[in-house]
């Protein structure tokens, strides 16, 4: 087949849906079908077999797009829907695939092309308003939820990526066809042979010490100040911790220094800035513990799914957010305050039969449900489910 995918998203950047984005064209593109991917002027270009990546024209004011709903999506959306108009108009395509809000708007081409239409809904975008307090509108959230039923009701098939939203979306519309693809996908598919890794432990001086490792975006919901506000109780329990925290933007790295400076642990704390997202895998490699301090949201975090796989123990707080995946035979799961994430991050430290338990689990776990051969099925899966109707 030949698809239009829309991705309103800076592609690439490694953080949640674009992460999505990617694999999911790694995954289409792997089962023969060649895609044109319509995103915004921000991002990098990656290289990837049967995609081709058409950007809409940089706005001047527009330089970076945070994480959730913005007001700065708005023209750029508004030039996307322009340009897929026009691509529509000149290209023959088999299938529109759209991502989150496009979905809107691509329901619409659909109509007009007499185009297939798949929804990859990474999101509910009328909690999205409400988790990332863009709006208290009722209004608002009401208009959404209309689009939002809309996209679902007039899509040919239906993504979803975590089982909240599956059931979500089956309250919606239980009759709609629809395949959950949890993002279960690593990087694997995209690493080619780029010689040694770096030795991360060499490059923090990281020798002879227990790390506690984060990785991910540092927005306020992923609870990072728990990790902090922990950090003394959990120096006090195992001396000689180093908490290895990988991502974040430059003002978001600042703000968590200046807590861990007021908490007096500081120097117990590393901050890399984003890397790339293939060398990850580098940081996961020479972890001790992996931890997720969520404290808000509904979907899975993608890093979870990196964890399972890794055989390192896993930390996470006692939410859906986590247990939809989760569970306290794979992980240590812990009420979402200091001192319990605190205590949680000790069991493991210096429980070596607990922790060996838990990564065997977890390992198991991986194998069984959330193996990259399941992802490829369940995208052949929606796409066979696309045209059945």
């Amino acid at each position: 087949m030949k698809i239009l995918m829309i991705a309103p998203q800076p592609f690439f950047q490694p953080r949640g849906t674009p992460l999505s984005v990617l694999h999911r064209l790694v995954a289409i593109t792997s089962l023969g079908h060649e895609v044109d991917l319509l995103t915004y002027p921000l991002g990098e270009d990656v290289e990837i077999s049967r995609v081709k990546i058409l950007r809409i024209p940089k706005v001047p004011f527009v330089k970076n797009i945070k994480v959730g709903p913005s007001l700065l999506k708005i023209p750029l959306d508004l030039m996307l829907f322009i340009k897929a108009f026009f691509l529509l108009s000149r290209n023959r395509y088999d299938l529109i695939h759209s991502h989150e809000e496009a979905s809107f708007f691509g329901v619409i081409l659909s109509y007009l092309f007499r185009t297939k239409h798949l929804y990859d809904m990474h999101s509910s975008l009328p909690q999205q308003l409400r988790n990332f307090k863009f709006s208290s509108s009722g209004s608002l959230i009401k208009l959404f939820e209309k689009l939002e039923k809309m996209a679902i009701d007039r899509s040919n098939a239906l993504i979803t990526i975590c089982p909240e939203l599956e059931e979500y979306a089956k309250k919606v519309n239980p009759r709609k066809k629809h395949v959950m693809i949890e993002n279960v996908a690593d990087n694997n598919p995209l690493e080619t042979a780029k010689g040694p890794t770096s030795n991360v432990r060499s490059k923090y001086d990281l020798d002879w010490k227990k790390v506690v490792l984060y990785t991910g975006t540092f927005e306020p919901y992923q609870g990072l100040d728990l990790l902090v506000e922990g950090a003394e109780r959990i120096l006090t329990g195992a001396p000689g911790v180093v908490f290895l925290l990988v991502g974040g933007k430059e003002e978001q790295i600042k703000d968590l220094k200046e807590k861990a400076h007021h908490k007096g642990v500081s120097d117990s704390f590393i901050f890399t800035g984003t890397v790339p997202f293939e060398a990850v895998a580098d940081y996961i490699k020479i972890a001790d513990v992996l931890v997720s301090p969520r404290i808000e949201g509904n979907n899975t975090p993608l890093k979870i799914y990196s964890y399972l796989k890794s055989g390192k123990p896993i930390v996470a707080t006692n939410l859906l957010t986590h247990t939809q995946v989760l569970s306290s035979d794979v992980a240590v799961l812990t009420e979402p305050t200091p001192r319990a994430f605190a205590e949680g991050v000790l069991s493991v430290l210096n429980d070596h039969k607990l922790c060996d338990t838990l990564c065997q689990n977890a390992k198991k776990l991986a194998e069984e449900k959330y193996s990259y051969k399941t992802y490829l099925e369940r995208t052949k899966e929606v796409l066979d489910a696309v045209f059945s109707n």
